[in-house]
């Protein structure tokens, strides 16, 4: 039996590009893959997810604007026993310079979205990316 976990993905749009993160070795699951700021859903997710870009980028609510919120993607990790439910957002972000990373983190980038098949991403990046963002 897998254990249902709900969580958050944001994907950051300026400029016709994405923003992924590389995941560091501090965090719990698929260090050194590339995701959008995720997190846990502790509140509502609409809440938490501007709770994770604040805590991961530094931006705060006036900093973004909101796209598009996605149907939920669930996703089977069988090999940590948990279905993901991954509520996916696009915010569009009016400065990047602004983003500080934390330690979640350990590299980001700006990329055309359908180059993310060039990066070894958490589980379905692409098709939760596909919810919010149509290329």
């Amino acid at each position: 039996m897998l254990k249902e976990k709900q969580v958050v993905t944001c994907f950051l749009e300026s400029e016709n590009e994405i923003f992924i993160l590389r995941r560091s070795e501090q965090v719990g699951s698929y260090q050194g893959r590339w995701a959008g700021v995720s997190g846990y859903i502790e509140t509502s997710a609409d809440e938490q997810a501007l709770t994770e870009i604040e805590e991961e980028t530094s931006l705060s609510r006036e900093d973004l604007e909101l796209i598009k919120r996605g149907r939920p993607q669930p996703i089977e990790d069988k090999r940590l026993s948990v279905r993901w439910v991954v509520h996916p957002y696009l915010f569009h972000i009016k400065d990047r310079d602004k983003i500080k990373l934390d330690w979640e983190h350990k590299e980001a980038r700006w990329i055309a979205p359908k180059d993310i098949d060039n990066y070894e991403t958490v589980p379905m990046l692409k098709e939760t990316l596909a919810r919010v963002y149509k290329s």
